[in-house]
C-alpha cells in the first residue's frame, strides 16, 4: 500500500526482476480467475461475477506494482491543509435550502456482521436504544425528515454477501413506512494465499471464509455495477450523503448539504477534532498542492508519536462523507478512482491447519484526491458516535443522550466531552454485557470509567466524576442497588477506597 517514508533508490535490474516476477504472478492469477469464472453456468451470475473478477484483478495487480515499486509520500512534504482544504463547521453560511432534499440520497454503510460484538448477522440489527436497531434509527431519521419537509429522500444500504440476505428480510417490516429503501451488494472478491498470492476458492460456491467484502472503497464501483447510480441520477439526485451504519451520529445536516451545493465541491468529508482516543484515526493533509488522506498504517514507526500528535494533527476523518454522483459515475467510467490499497493479513481454517491470507482492501475516505473541490468541514464531536464496542454500547444507552424522532442528542445538563469508558473482558459480547448491566447506571457526571472482571451493577446505580472497579479472577463484585459512586476505586474485596 502507499506508505509514508524516505525514498529509495533501486537498480535497473532490481527493477526488472521485480517487473518479470510481477507479470508471471498476474498471469497465474488470471488463469485461475478464469477458472473460478468458469464454475458458473447461470448467464446472469457469471456475468456479474466476472465483472467483479475483473475489478479484484485490476487491484491486485495494481498491489504487485506499488508493492515492488517507489510509491512512497515524502514525510517532508507533508503539510496541514489550507483554509480552502479545511474548513470550520461554525464558518459555514446557515442556508437552509429546502429544495436541496431533492437533490440528496442517504447511504448506509451495512456490510460488517456483530460477531465483534458476539452477536449473530448484520451488526444493523443490534439493539442500542429503547428497543431500536441501527437499521430502525436510520429509518426513523430519514422518515422524519421526509415528513417534516415533505421530501422524499431516499435511503440506499450496502451491503455484503454477509449480511445482505438477512437486510432484505429485516427491510419488510418498513413497507409501510414514508421511506424508500433501496439496497445493493458491495462485492465479493477472493482471498487469497499469503505464500503463493494465488486465490483461495477452487469455484463459485466455495465456502464463504474464501471470500472477503472488499472494504467500503468498493463504494462507487459497486454503486454503479448494480444500476442504483444511474437510477438515483434519474430522479434528479446529485448528492450522496454516506456514513457507517454504526455512527449513530451521523445525520442529515442541511448545512452541509447547502454548503457543497454552494461551493460546488464533489466530496466533502467530515472531519471532528481529535482527542488522546482518537490519535489512530486518519487526517486529511496537503501534499503538493492536492488533499489527502493519511492513515495511520501508512506512517512509518519513526514518525508514529508524530502522526498521533493531537497538536499537529488536529482532526479526523469521522467516515461521513457527502459526494456527487455525477462525479462518481464520471470517475468509475474512467477507471479514475485508484485508492490506496490496504492488505488485511487474516487466517482462515483448513482440514484443522489455520492457514494464512490476504484480502486487499481500499476505504472511499481515500478516494478524496480524485474529486474536484474537495475539502473537509470540522464538524461537532456530536455527529460523530460510533458503537464498536460494548464500551460504546453502554454510552448510547445512558441517559447522557435522549432519542428525538431516530436521533441521539446529548442532554443539555452535560458538561465537557463524553466520559472515557472502558469495559473489560466479561462485557466484551452483548450477551455478557447484558448478564453483568441489566440495568444501565447513571453517568450524566461521570469522567472516566473502568470495569474488569466478573462484576455485576444493580438497579439505580449512579457513576460519577472517575470510577474504576477491578474484580479479581475467581471472585465476583456486586455493585447494589441503588449505589452512588463517586471517584472511588473498589477492588475485589470491596474496599472502597477514595479516587
Amino acid at each position: 500500500m502507499l506508505s509514508v517514508g524516505r525514498k529509495h533508490n533501486k537498480t535497473h535490474s532490481t527493477y526488472a526482476f521485480e517487473s518479470n516476477t510481477n507479470n508471471v504472478a498476474a498471469s497465474q492469477m488470471r488463469n485461475v480467475l478464469n477458472k473460478l469464472a468458469d464454475s458458473v453456468k447461470d448467464e446472469k451470475t457469471r456475468c456479474r461475477f466476472e465483472n467483479e473478477l475483473d475489478s479484484f484483478f485490476t487491484l491486485f495487480r495494481r498491489y504487485l506494482v506499488e508493492k515492488s515499486s517507489d510509491t512512497t509520500l515524502e514525510w517532508e512534504k507533508i503539510k496541514s491543509p489550507s483554509a480552502e482544504e479545511v474548513t470550520a463547521y461554525s464558518d459555514i453560511g446557515a442556508s437552509e435550502n429546502l429544495a436541496s432534499l431533492e437533490k440528496l440520497a442517504v447511504l448506509k454503510l451495512n456490510g460488517g456482521l456483530g460477531t465483534s460484538m458476539g452477536c449473530v448477522g448484520p451488526k444493523s440489527v443490534i439493539e442500542v436504544r429503547d428497543g431500536n436497531t441501527f437499521l430502525d434509527l436510520s429509518v426513523r431519521q430519514i422518515e422524519y425528515l421526509n415528513r417534516q419537509y415533505d421530501s422524499d429522500v431516499p435511503l440506499l444500504l450496502m451491503n455484503s454477501f454477509n449480511t445482505d440476505a438477512d437486510t432484505e428480510h429485516l427491510i419488510k417490516k418498513y413497507s409501510a413506512n414514508r421511506i424508500r429503501i433501496r439496497s445493493f451488494n458491495q462485492s465479493r472478491f477472493p482471498r487469497v494465499y499469503r505464500d503463493s498470492l494465488l486465490p483461495v476458492p477452487q469455484d463459485y460456491n466455495d465456502k464463504l471464509d474464501a471470500w472477503y467484502p472488499p472494504g467500503h472503497g468498493d463504494l462507487f464501483e459497486a454503486l454503479h455495477a448494480s444500476g442504483e447510480l444511474d437510477a438515483l441520477l434519474a430522479q434528479g439526485r446529485e448528492i450522496l450523503f454516506v456514513s457507517n451504519g454504526d455512527n449513530l451520529g451521523a445525520t442529515v445536516d442541511l448545512k452541509i448539504l447547502n454548503h457543497m451545493i454552494e461551493t460546488g465541491a464533489e466530496y466533502i468529508m467530515e472531519l471532528t477534532d481529535k482527542t488522546r482516543a482518537d490519535v489512530k484515526g486518519g487526517t486529511l493533509i496537503s501534499y503538493e498542492g492536492q488533499v489527502r488522506l493519511l492513515e495511520v498504517a501508512q506512517v512509518p514507526k519513526e514518525h508514529i508519536d508524530e502522526f498521533k500528535n493531537i497538536r499537529k494533527f488536529t482532526n479526523f476523518n469521522t467516515n461521513n462523507l457527502w459526494i456527487n454522483l455525477k462525479a462518481i459515475k464520471r470517475l468509475v467510467e474512467s477507471s479514475s478512482l485508484t485508492m490506496e490499497i490496504i492488505p488485511n493479513k487474516k487466517t482462515i481454517t483448513r482440514n484443522g491447519n489455520e492457514i494464512e491470507v490476504l484480502q486487499l482492501e481500499t476505504a472511499c475516505g481515500a478516494a478524496i484526491r480524485h474529486f474536484k473541490g474537495a475539502h473537509g468541514v470540522v464538524v461537532p464531536r456530536s455527529r460523530f458516535l460510533p458503537v464498536k464496542t460494548c464500551s460504546d454500547l453502554l454510552l448510547v444507552k445512558s441517559d447522557l443522550f435522549y432519542l428525538e424522532h431516530g436521533a441521539l442528542k446529548l442532554d443539555p445538563s452535560r458538561f465537557g466531552p463524553n466520559p472515557l469508558i472502558k469495559l473489560g473482558s466479561h462485557f466484551k459480547k452483548v450477551s455478557g454485557f447484558n448478564a453483568h448491566i441489566p440495568h444501565i447506571p447513571k453517568i450524566i457526571e461521570l469522567d472516566h470509567l473502568t470495569i474488569t472482571g466478573n462484576v455485576y451493577l444493580g438497579k439505580n446505580v449512579t457513576l460519577k466524576g472517575t470510577v474504576i472497579v477491578v474484580c479479581s479472577d475467581g471472585q465476583r463484585i456486586d455493585i447494589p442497588n441503588g449505589s452512588v459512586l463517586e471517584n472511588v476505586v473498589i477492588t475485589g474485596n470491596l474496599q472502597i477506597l477514595e479516587h
